[in-house]
Formats: C-alpha cells, structure tokens, sequence
C-alpha cells in the first residue's frame, strides 16, 4: 500500500484540493483509496471531496482502537473505490504505533492507497504523519513566501526521516509567468530544491465545486481535472508530459 502525505508550508496553497482531487482521480483508475483528514485545525476535506455530513467516526477513533476502520470510513457517494476519515475535531494524543495500526488495517483492507492530508505549516503532528508516510507530496504556489516555506517543510520532513519528496506547483497563473511577475516552474524547483511531480493551473470551478458540495473531477475533465489526473497517471509510474499553455 502506498502512504502519501500531503502538505505544505503554509496556507492557501491547495493542499487539501491537491488531496481530493488526487484522491478521487486514483479511485477512477480502479484503485482503492482511503483519504484522510489529517488537518485537525481546518478539517474541510470532506467539503472538498463533497462529503459533508456524512461522517461520524475520525481518524483518531480508529487509531485508539475505539472503532474499526470498516466502521469509520465512509464511501464516496459517486466512487465506491475512495473512502474518506475526517478529522478529529480537537488535536488528539496519539503515538506512531497508534497511527501504524491503522496503516496496517488499512493494508488489510485492501486500499492500494493511503492520502493522508496533513496540516499547514510545521506543527508537531506532521513529523508524527510522517513516521507512517512512505512518500510526501509538498503543494506550493508560485510565491516567494509560499516557495520558502514549501523548502522549509521539506528540510523538516527529511530531518524527520521522509526522503521521497516531491513538490506540486499549484494554481499557476499563465499570464503572471508570461509577464514575468510570479515565478516560471524552473525557478520555484531550483527555490524549493525539490523534483516536480505535477503542475496545477488557477482553476475557478474548484471554488464552485467546493461550495455546491461537487467533486471537481465529476464536473470537469480539463484544467485542474486534467493535472490532477495527470498527477495520478505519474504516481502510477506513467510518464507524462506537463501541462501546457
């Protein structure tokens, strides 16, 4: 089973979009995915998933044992292949081999793929996430305070032991690169000193899905769609050119 972490330096990179998005673009391929919330500050990727009100079990409950992860997670309502954990609502105590056991249930299960969300910024839980994650995925924009702290969190996360990291460009805006006033690709890679793994262009129907509860891959096959798909193809070991435009 592959146990990805997604993060980011900071907020309002797409972190949890990237992990929707990924999330249910893996599922399409047939592969069975449990995505996680692992941002007990925000906890809104069932939003981006268009899953709210559906949850009752966390995370937390199946890693303390409480409740099973066949229990705990819910299916999506378009995708049987992709299940969802929320977050907890409070930060919880939990130690690596709480959160190993439940990598190992769901090894058990059968998921090909475990997409944790983690939190924004640097918070102590993240190196906990990590302990469990066999790759990381870091969601940066093409701004300089975001390219910073998308180096930072890799530095941190390397320290923590996670090698197999890799950077996602999210919410390119052409025009700006054109004009020279947000950075071209080659340079946020140099800045973050990470291989890139995708790009990700400004996308409004992500905004539009989120708020009418839609999942934006049932809406749309191009823009963010696409990349996401095209993410998920490379994962897979495909090769596939970047986006262009």
């Amino acid at each position: 089973m592959n146990t990805i972490l997604i993060a980011s330096g900071k907020g309002g990179t797409g972190k949890t979009t990237l992990s929707a998005v990924l999330s249910m673009a893996l599922a399409e391929r047939g592969r069975r995915v449990l995505a996680v919330d692992g941002d007990c500050g925000l906890r809104s990727l069932d939003l981006a998933l268009g899953m709210s009100d559906r949850l009752v079990f966390s995370f937390a409950d199946v890693a303390a044992g409480t409740v099973s992860l066949s229990r705990a997670a819910v299916p999506h309502p378009l995708n049987e292949k992709l299940s969802l954990l929320t977050a907890p609502a409070d930060i919880p105590f939990l130690r690596v081999k709480q959160l190993r056991a439940l990598r190992e249930a769901a090894a058990a299960e059968s998921y090909d793929y475990l997409i944790w969300d983690g939190p924004a910024g640097l918070p102590g839980e993240l190196s906990l996430y990590s302990a469990i994650a066999g790759r990381s995925i870091i969601v940066t924009t093409t701004e300089t305070a975001c390219i910073r702290s998308a180096e930072r969190t890799a530095r941190y996360l390397e320290e923590a032991g996670l090698h197999n990291v890799h950077l996602v460009v999210n919410r390119i805006r052409p025009a700006l690169v054109r004009h020279g006033l947000a950075g071209n690709i080659d340079d946020v890679m140099d800045q973050a000193g990470l291989p890139l793994l995708g790009i990700i262009p400004e996308d409004e129907d992500i905004i539009a899905c989120s708020n009418n509860g839609k999942s934006l891959l049932h809406f749309k096959k191009d823009g963010a769609a696409l990349a996401a798909r095209n993410i998920a193809r490379r994962l897979e070991g495909e090769s596939v050119p970047a986006m262009r435009w």
